[in-house]
């Protein structure tokens, strides 16, 4: 049985000027089951997914993301046998050109038989696709996805969002995702608090994020804990 290998957890962090108080849960929210959602089409296996509001940021902390996704096999279908071989057992025009569509000689083909008759199939097995490579397309579908009923644009960039954005945090595990989104290259920097902590935080992995902000940062990233405090 095929076993993922170190899987890590993940955490995505988007910096912005001040959120609208009324959509920060519901982007938070959002943009946790895009990520979760895209995770799963791909076939990247995760524990649990977690999402954090604050007035300039929202995130995403997922636990135990794989490092990969599973070896895939992929099955193709040529012609039935019968009219790959003829009557001297050579194969046909149909069955070469069959093989030479999926890179392989005739020879190596196999047979499957079903209830409407016996045809050629190509099997091969496709490997498993790296986390690092997936993720930047997930995010980025995820925030084009967004529920933003008008977005905006700053400065001379050509991005579109509810506010400026002036950071992104990537993390799988201890190393950073690299990509760019929304005119922004991604990082392991958070920033604190505007006034009390306005300068940058360094993440070293995903665990460390609430409490790094919390202590370092005097920002409660958790929605909730914000509302009863």
């Amino acid at each position: 049985m095929f076993r993922m290998s170190n899987p890590a957890d993940f955490l995505f962090e988007l910096g912005t000027e001040e959120l609208p108080p009324g959509v920060l849960a519901r982007l938070a929210e959002a943009l946790s089951n895009e990520i979760s959602a895209g995770f799963k089409q791909t076939g990247l296996t995760f524990g649990a997914a977690k999402h954090y509001a604050a007035p300039r940021r929202l995130a995403v902390w997922v636990t135990g993301l794989a490092d990969k996704t599973e070896p895939k096999t992929v099955e193709k279908r040529g012609p039935a046998v019968k009219a790959a071989f003829d009557a001297d057992g050579n194969p046909t025009r149909a069955a070469m050109g069959f093989a030479q569509s999926v890179g392989t000689t005739v020879d190596a083909l196999e047979r499957m038989q079903t209830d409407k008759g016996e045809w050629l199939v190509f099997r091969s097995t496709e490997p498993g696709k790296a986390a690092s490579t997936l993720i930047p397309d997930i995010v980025t579908r995820a925030l084009d996805k967004l529920p933003i009923p008008k977005r905006m644009r700053w400065g001379n960039s050509k991005a579109e969002f509810i506010r400026p954005v002036h950071w992104l945090l990537c993390l799988h595990g201890t190393e950073v995702v690299p990509f760019s989104a929304l005119d922004q290259r991604t990082g392991n920097i958070t920033y604190g608090h505007r006034f009390h902590h306005p300068e940058p935080i360094t993440i070293n992995q995903p665990a460390d994020y609430v409490e790094q902000l919390r202590h370092v940062g005097y920002v409660i990233a958790d929605f909730a804990e914000r509302r009863d405090v």
